[in-house]
């Protein structure tokens, strides 16, 4: 294992690409509604991001069994939890929830984060499972000081979400993030307090807790990408990326954007 710690001027560069990805989380809050496929929101993110200056990461990003991710976002519906792909005919249609997760190369380094949206009105139980998880998140970051372990933050995402009768996804996880998007460490939503990596100062990191209203165990769709929940109930997905501090940790990604405009 190798991580790399960041220099200031480093975490400045991640804030950059970091902030992008807010804005164009925050551009295609603008267009999910129903009638909207997940294809025209894929169009949208990818020349945003590349008329600000910066590469869609996603693009061509190779999986474990060599496929190439065909899109520049993942677009997560329902009882998908990550790795959906954009295409013509998922349509968005009232009460669906749609993850989506963007990434963007900008002057050699990387951002990350992704934000569960509402298409029109939801059920009470899914709008739980949504704030639920972004409260997970924010726990998670909570725990993610120098002095402590990859398995505090782990730990404490899995304590809030399963005392809320949640599943906690375990075959992915968060990661470490710099000049390349999946570095090390692996940042579980799981685990114990006192184990895993040391964090340090200067580590940067994707927390993403992935939590489903129903079991925990996932299915892999034949396209080798999509990742969803194998009882069919919702699943929830929230990141960030985070600068590891000596106190409180910064958070180098951005939620404002999305949700000031919906005020």
């Amino acid at each position: 294992m190798k991580i790399f710690l960041k220099t200031e001027d480093e975490i400045e560069l991640m804030r950059q690409a970091n902030r992008l990805v807010g804005l164009t989380l925050a551009e295609l809050a603008k267009h999910i509604q129903p009638g909207v496929s997940t294809k025209q929101l894929d169009r949208i993110a990818d020349e945003f991001i590349r008329d600000h200056g910066a590469v869609p990461t996603f693009l061509n990003f190779p999986n474990p069994y060599g496929a190439p991710f065909p899109a520049s976002i993942c677009t997560s519906v329902n009882d998908v939890v990550v790795h959906g792909i954009p295409d013509e005919k998922t349509v968005l249609k009232e009460g669906d929830i749609i993850s989506v997760d963007c990434g963007t190369l900008l002057n050699g380094y990387n951002g990350d984060s992704a934000y569960t949206f509402t298409v029109g009105e939801v059920t009470p139980e899914v709008a739980q499972l949504l704030q639920r998880t972004k409260e997970a998140l924010y726990t998670g970051i909570d725990n993610a000081k120098a002095g402590r372990h990859v398995g505090d933050i782990g730990s404490a995402v899995q304590d809030y979400c399963e005392s809320a009768g949640y599943g906690v996804v375990r075959e992915l996880t968060g990661h470490g993030i710099g000049r390349k998007m999946h570095e090390d460490p692996q940042v579980p939503n799981y685990g114990r307090r006192g184990n895993g990596p040391l964090l340090k100062a200067g580590m940067c990191i994707a927390i993403e807790p992935m939590i489903t209203m129903g079991d925990r165990q996932v299915v892999l769709d034949e396209d080798r990408w999509t990742i969803r929940t194998r009882d069919g109930k919702p699943a929830a997905h929230f990141e960030h990326t985070i600068a590891v501090r000596k106190g409180e940790a910064e958070i180098l990604s951005s939620f404002e954007y999305i949700e000031n405009d919906k005020k």
